[in-house]
């Protein structure tokens, strides 16, 4: 999903390029352990146009002038984009970039005075309208890098839940920031997925694992897929889902548990996650070929070891679901 344990790059990518056969999705890799800066909201941060950030014991927090926590950050990424470069030399096809989205960078980043940045909503604006030129620059750097790629712009959205339903904590920790109306969320998403769409992004997809997913709000972004952990949709959610996936919607399953204890799943059971409410809801098998099986999550808290698991036992539920498929 992005995140990959350890802190060698080049092994990292050389993995998820040369190790997935098709058809498969690699992606570029983020390694948190790393440090400050290759973690979801410091790469991300980092894109923010005309925007500095420095770090500070609460985490990122928005500055007037650059230092050099955000010069770091840049250095890691010029990294990975320079071995990017070297590792897919050559590829043609699909090819993943993840992005922390608009939300989860405004739930995250604190203002001077300590305080989240999505109380704010003048703050919340900037935040995506700088994000939105980072990505679209982003986008196009990778487009340059890799010629053959067809870019696939993943946002990041874990904290979206709870900016909609205001369950921030305060800096205080004693009480909970108001709520953010979805009129303005589904527009801050959209303003981000459109920039990668005109800087060359194919597909747009959004990821959310957390609980009460908001889905109707995120079609409404307009959005190529969308990336859910399966455990956490219900069956309201699958029901919220039917009509988006018989109009044309690409799901990212994500069916492969990341937990070390759950390594041992079968691909029965990962084509099952899929499979079952499929035919409950009565939808036409032959749409099963927009959908992509995936981890829950990200698979920096694992071993490598768990990780190459877990991109295996996607590439084996997502080959059990396919021939259920044209059986």
């Amino acid at each position: 999903m992005g995140s990959w344990p350890g802190t060698d790059v080049l092994d990292a990518a050389r993995t998820v390029l040369g190790e997935l056969p098709d058809p498969a999705v690699p992606h570029l890799v983020e390694l948190p352990e790393r440090g400050p800066g290759s973690d979801l909201v410091g790469r991300g941060a980092v894109l923010l146009v005309d925007t500095p950030i420095d770090l500070q014991p609460s985490g990122w927090r928005l500055v007037q002038r650059p230092g050099r926590d955000l010069e770091r950050a840049r250095s890691m990424l010029r990294q990975d984009l320079d071995v990017l470069a070297e590792a897919a030399d050559g590829y043609r096809g699909p090819f993943k970039v993840q992005v922390a989205g608009p939300w989860t960078l405004a739930a995250s980043l604190h203002l001077p005075r300590l305080e989240r940045a999505v109380v704010d909503p003048g703050a919340c604006r900037d935040i995506v309208a700088a994000l939105a030129e980072g990505v679209a620059r982003h986008v196009a750097e990778i487009r340059r890098l890799v010629p053959g790629a067809d870019v696939v712009l993943q946002v990041d959205e874990p904290s979206l839940t709870a900016v909609l339903e205001g369950r921030l904590a305060t800096a205080s920790g004693f009480g909970r920031l108001r709520a953010v109306q979805e009129p303005v969320v589904v527009d801050g998403v959209r303003d981000v997925l459109d920039a990668g769409t005109k800087a060359g992004a194919v597909h747009t997809v959004v990821h959310c694992c957390a609980p009460g997913v908001p889905l109707a709000g995120l079609l409404r972004t307009g959005v190529s897929g969308l990336s859910v952990d399966l455990s956490a949709l219900g069956v309201a959610g699958w029901e919220a889902l039917g009509p988006a996936l018989e109009n044309g919607l690409w799901l990212w399953a994500g069916a492969v548990p990341t937990a070390p204890d759950a390594i041992g799943i079968t691909p029965a059971a990962v084509a099952d996650a899929v499979w079952r409410p499929w035919q409950r809801l009565g939808l036409d098998r032959g749409l099963l070929s927009g959908v992509v099986i995936t981890p829950t999550c990200g698979l920096a808290s694992g071993s490598p070891r768990t990780a190459r698991t877990a991109l295996s036992g996607s590439v084996a539920g997502a080959r059990e679901l396919a021939a259920r498929a044209q059986s």
